[in-house]
């Protein structure tokens, strides 16, 4: 009966604590892919509402300033009033264009990553694709509508360019945030590439 007893303890017991430690792991493993797929949401839900904003704030940006304009010097200013709206300019025009895909591309994403719940390898890695499409679609259209913002603030002297944020301070602001958070939206897109990148390496070790 000891040598039963042994032999039980020697072997069985060895296999129910493997079972035990097996089970954990199989915990850990689903724990750690809610959590990633919990990211993933909170990602692409914040992405959508800051390329949305980005894309409002820039598209409803006017302001009229009644500017004095000399035609000859021996005359006095005539007052006329100036309008500065978004679409004047190609690079805004690209940046809300830009957003406001990204923003639709982000609510098409969300509900796709919702209904996989299977987790196919497939359509993850082509949303991780567009994800990527996404990050370089807002960094140019951010980075285009810096540089043109930037030359209405300083101005070009060698151009002869005069800067006009003196005069439109408060489109120039309103410029300025929609820019930011377009950048952080592109951000939070990069995020979700590394946080894709991060799983399937995961997933093949």
């Amino acid at each position: 009966m000891e040598m039963e007893a042994a032999y039980m303890s020697s072997n069985g017991g060895g296999g129910i604590e493997g079972g035990v430690n097996g089970g954990d792991k199989q915990v850990v493993v689903v724990a750690n892919k809610r959590t990633m797929r919990f990211s993933d949401l909170v990602l692409r839900f914040l992405a959508l509402a800051l390329t949305l904003a980005a894309a409002v704030l820039l598209g409803v940006n006017k302001e009229t300033k009644v500017v004095p304009i000399e035609l000859v010097p021996t005359l006095p200013p005539l007052n006329i009033g100036v309008t500065a709206k978004w679409h004047y300019l190609s690079a805004f025009v690209y940046f809300v264009v830009a957003n406001a895909i990204a923003c639709a591309y982000a609510a098409i994403s969300l509900v796709l990553t919702m209904t996989n719940r299977a987790g196919k390898k497939g359509l993850g890695m082509i949303i991780t694709i567009f994800d990527l499409v996404m990050v370089a679609l807002l960094f140019s259209s951010a980075g285009a509508s810096f540089a043109v913002g930037l030359i209405g603030f300083r101005g070009n002297s060698h151009l002869q360019w005069k800067k006009v944020c003196n005069v439109f301070d408060k489109f120039c602001d309103q410029t300025a945030a929609a820019i930011g958070i377009s950048l952080v939206g592109s951000i939070l897109f990069f995020l979700m590439v590394l946080l894709a990148t991060l799983n399937l390496h995961k997933k093949r070790q």
